[in-house]
């Protein structure tokens, strides 16, 4: 079978994590170069052949630079997939209680860290007239209470991507996220390290029964990523798409009605929406 990735420049960010490695693998198996950015270096593991690792803090534009140098001497300047997969959950536990500077540092990886790679690889894009941009919205799509940090960040991601698609339509670079699902990462150990007191007895029995059961697969999100990155996906662009929840492999079959409708975009809900005449 052919492979549909070959000629294609990748960049994943958090690459060297339970689900970032999976995709950084899925890409090269498909043909791809790869780039791979992880904040310490202990995570960055001997690089598979076709796949380069750099040590890079996405929340610090200055370490930035070198990436964009990479992008010109080792990509030849295109970039044709980027995926941002690096975040971290913060602190957790009351509001009041908790460092506001590290909430504030949680707020600057997984934000900007994704708003500082998309800025960097949109001129390459541009230039090269087409591109797709993959962001993690996991955790920012409904109430995460002892968590504010990471599922503020996160909502904020999913806002982000849908007007950054709107604003690049017209550039051929489509953006869109997806929700992985709970994999078993090594954020289910900080949960359980953190205890039922910081996180939540719900939580904590629920990531604790997850751990158990072995999560959910790490190529569920893979698939889709790949799926987005692909020519399958057309031009779809905003979306927020769940691995584990939505029948994304369907999606080629309905395009037209997906670039017209709000389907899998959060939107306010209305009392005439859940048959409440007020």
């Amino acid at each position: 079978m052919k492979k549909i990735y070959v000629g294609k420049n990748v960049i994943v960010t958090g690459g060297s994590g339970g689900i970032g490695s999976t995709v950084v693998a899925s890409f090269l198996g498909e043909g791809a170069k790869v780039l791979t950015l992880g904040k310490e270096k202990n995570q960055l593991r001997k690089p598979l052949i076709g796949v380069s690792a750099m040590q890079i803090d996405v929340s610090d534009r200055n370490q930035l630079k070198k990436v964009g140098e990479y992008i010109k001497e080792r990509f030849s300047g295109r970039v044709d997939v980027l995926v941002n997969a690096a975040g971290i959950y913060g602190p957790k536990g009351n509001l009041e209680e908790l460092d506001l500077d590290f909430w504030e540092k949680t707020v600057q990886v997984n934000l900007m860290g994704t708003v500082n790679m998309c800025a960097l690889v949109i001129p390459f894009m541009k230039t090269a007239g087409r591109g797709k941009i993959i962001n993690f919205s996991g955790g920012g799509d409904s109430a995460f209470p002892k968590f504010t940090a990471y599922s503020s960040s996160k909502g904020a991601v999913i806002r982000f991507t849908e007007s950054l698609a709107a604003e690049l339509a017209e550039d051929n670079i489509f953006v869109n996220a997806v929700a992985p699902g709970p994999v078993n990462t090594a954020l289910v150990e900080e949960v359980l390290n953190a205890g039922p007191g910081k996180v939540g007895r719900v939580f904590y029995l629920a990531s604790k029964k997850q751990k158990a059961e072995g999560g959910i697969s790490s190529g569920l999100a893979s698939d889709l990523i790949l799926f987005l990155a692909s020519e399958n996906s057309g031009n779809l662009k905003g979306k927020i798409i769940s691995a584990v929840h939505d029948e994304w492999r369907n999606i080629p079959k309905h395009l037209g009605v997906l670039s017209k409708t709000d389907i899998y975009n959060n939107r306010r809900i209305k009392p005439k929406d859940r048959g409440y005449d007020w």
